[in-house]
Parts: structure tokens; sequence; C-alpha cells
């Protein structure tokens, strides 16, 4: 084995990891074991620990800028920015080259997410009308990218690559509609002048893409005067995240033919230094090439991808456990309450479970029947009814929505019990759906 092959002492370590992290289901399990500690947290002896640690104050800044809230707000406020960023990235993303892209295929995913969100909405209003639960409306509405697609995963080879990228389309949509109800419904009462400046903000980022600038730590400044100015407006601070999105570049600064004529190039440099005797730290000619080569990637590479590769696992590790922790944690152990009879719980339990397959099951029918979509090629319609229960899986979106809607009323307890409960649901016959329907095309 050469010494360019052998493995170092630390790889050891650091190569179980890197394989689990690589794997398409680690970000679902790792927040299904978070929201499972935060729950058992919460109805354990040690819950008022629990509820105490995450509504306690954080002050962050310094001198004259400084800023008291608690984890919880910072984390639903802060923190969860980064996630809406990745995710309005991934929506740029899919309407510029993915599936998106192209009207008449993305009709169906379109079409279908519409009735995934209509329905849900109408059984969750009509049982909470009259109400104080019907603020919640649109709790039932989202799907959880991440638990949905990680669910469809773990199903393996049986399941055809088509309705992976047609529940992936289905979703991206799904959020675009929850990132306008957020921003419409769900906004407080307005401040014009703090709003002028985050168009300011948003303005400069765009005029950054015109003018080439491709450095991450220039927009992610642009972004922070732009969060701050949004959490200023009486807008949540979040849609801060989706707006950022629309304004990262997503041309390469050279095209591919350059860019393999710049690497041909700087490889025959190293090439040539190969047999030199010296060692490769003290050869400045190799690593002037390997810098050029470096630069030529980074240039060749989208800074909307750069982004989304950097800030993938921090979501998907970091922020996303972090929001299960603070947010899946509810007291149900020693409550008087019964949170079936709650309207909330009701509304949403039912929205989640009966509301999205069958509005994703209709409206992508509808779709094909007058002709506005095509059922992709390899999918059967029992399939794209497991899909519609995969989609019930409502757990991220839906609880964020629920903070925006209850705040830390009882009905948010309620809503959070039935978010749960109905997601594990959903998935469970999903996948026996579409196990099902598997078996049935061999």
């Amino acid at each position: 084995m050469s010494s360019s092959s052998q493995r170092v002492p630390i790889d050891y370590v650091v190569k179980p990891f890197q394989q689990f992290i690589q794997r398409d289901t680690a970000g679902g399990i790792v927040l299904l074991i978070t929201t499972i500690v935060a729950f058992l947290w919460a109805n354990s002896s040690w819950s008022d620990l629990y509820f105490a640690y995450w509504r306690g104050d954080l002050e962050i800044g310094a001198g004259e800028f400084r800023s008291t809230h608690s984890i919880h707000h910072w984390i639903n406020d802060g923190l969860m920015v980064i996630f809406f960023f990745v995710m309005g990235m991934e929506i740029k993303r899919e309407l510029l080259a993915g599936e998106l892209k192209n009207l008449r295929v993305a009709a169906i995913p379109i079409l279908a997410a519409m009735g995934g969100v209509i329905f849900p909405a109408l059984i969750y209003a009509s049982i909470t009308a009259g109400t104080p639960a019907i603020r919640g409306w649109a709790i039932p509405t989202a799907t959880d990218i991440a638990f949905s697609l990680g669910v469809l995963a773990l199903l393996g080879s049986r399941i055809p690559l088509a309705l992976k990228v047609f529940l992936a389309a289905l979703a991206i949509v799904d959020d675009i509609i929850a990132v306008f109800i957020i921003a419409i419904f769900y906004t407080n009462e307005l401040s014009f002048a703090a709003l002028l400046a985050a168009g300011g903000w948003l303005g400069l980022a765009f005029l950054l893409n015109y003018l080439g600038v491709r450095h991450p730590a220039v927009y992610g400044f642009v972004g922070l005067g732009l969060w701050i100015s949004m959490l200023a407006s009486g807008v949540h601070a979040t849609i801060a995240g989706v707006l950022l999105a629309t304004a990262i570049p997503a041309r390469s600064r050279i095209d591919s033919h350059a860019f393999i004529h710049n690497v041909q190039h700087e490889l025959r440099r190293v090439e040539r230094r190969v047999d030199a005797p010296t060692r490769m730290l003290h050869d400045q000619e190799a690593l002037e090439a390997i810098h050029a080569l470096e630069v030529k990637c980074e240039q060749v590479q989208p800074l909307l991808m750069r982004f989304q590769h950097s800030l993938h696992p921090w979501v998907s590790f970091v922020i996303m456990p972090l929001f299960a922790m603070v947010n899946a944690g509810v007291r149900v152990v020693g409550t008087q309450t019964n949170f079936l009879q709650e309207p909330a719980a009701f509304g949403t339990a039912l929205g989640l479970l009966i509301g999205k397959p069958l509005g994703i099951t209709l409206f992508a029918w509808l779709a094909v029947k007058f002709g506005l979509a095509t059922l992709p090629p390899g999918i059967n319609w029992k399939q794209i009814h497991g899909v519609g229960w995969l989609a019930g899986i409502g757990f991220t979106m839906a609880l964020f929505v629920g903070e925006l809607s209850f705040g830390e009323s009882p009905q948010l307890d309620a809503a959070k019990i039935a978010i749960l409960g109905a997601s594990i649901l959903a998935g469970a016959i999903g996948s026996f759906l579409l196990l099902r329907s598997s078996r049935q095309t061999l």
C-alpha cells in the first residue's frame, strides 16, 4: 500500500461518522432520536429542568448591540433562519434546474401539493370553527421533507426513483406555499420603516449578484442585516432566509470548457513535479498549482451549491435536532387534559391523516384526468396514494406553524401531541401501502 493511501489513526474514529452522515436517512434518524429524547425528558422527573432551561434567557452581542431572549426564541427565530435559507436555495435550484423547471413535468407534484394544502386546511377549519384554535388552520398543511424522504429511503430499492423525485418535488412546492402562508397570515403589526430597510438589504444582495460578487462572507453580512430588519418589521424573521436565497448566485464564474482547460494545465504542472526529490511542503510550484486548482473548483461551482453543501450538515445534524429538542417536548404525564378532546389536536390529526392523502391523491388524479399532467412512468396510483400518506408527516413545519399560531397557550401542547402522533401513524401507513404496492408490481 502506498503512503498516499494509508489511513492515519484519526480515520478509524472519523470514518464511521462520515459514512453515517452521508446516508440519506441519517438526518431523519438524528431528528427522530432527538424528538424521542425531548418527549421523554419533558415527561420525566426532570421535566421542570427541561422547560426552565429552554425558556431561560440568553444574551447575545456586545456593548450597545446586545439582545436578550430565551434560548427557545434564539433557536426558533435565529437558527431556523439558516434552515429556511437552505430550504430557499433548494427551491431556487429546483425551479432553475430541477423537476420544477419544466411546467408540464412539474404540474402533477404542484397540483398534488395544492390539494395537500387545501384539504387539511379545510378539515382543520371545519373542526375548529368558532373556537380560538382556528388560528392554527395552517398547522396540518406542511410536509416534513427530511422525515418523509427519510422514510422513503428506508424502504430501499423497492421504491422507484421516479416516486422519490415526485415526493421531493411535492414537498418543495409544499414548502413554498408554507412560506407564503407564514409571511401573509402569521405576521404581526408591520413596521414599514423596517420593511423598507429589509428591501434595501435584499436589493443590495441582488446588486452584489449582478456585479459578480461570489464571496460567502459578503452575503452572510447582508443576510444578517436582512434578518435584523425582518425581525423588527413584524414579518416573521425566518422569511429573511428564503428571501436571501433568491439572491444567491446560481451561475458559475467560469464555463465548463474553461474549467477543464485550466484544470488540465494545472495538473500538468503538478505531474512535472511528481519525481522531484523535495517534499510537497517545499515544492512551491506544485503548491501554487494545487492552490490554482482549488480556486478553479470554487469558480466553477455556483455559490448556491457551495452554500448548500457547507450548510446542509449543520442544518441536518445541529439546527434541526436543536429545533426538535426545544419544540417536541410536551408534558403528558401528570396532566389532567384530554388532548384528544381539544379542537386543535383533533383538527391537526384529521388534517394530516385524512386531508393530506385525500387531497394529494385527488388533485393528482384530476390533473391527469383533465390532461394537465401525465403520471410519471413506472408509478401507479397506489404508490401516489402511499406517498400522500407519507406527506402526512408534518413535524418540523407543523411544529413551527403551531408555535406561531398559539405561542405558550395550552392549545400548543394539544397540537404538538397531534402532530407527533399523526406523523408516526402517517409514516407507518404510508410505508405499509408502498411496500404492499411494490410487491404487487414485482
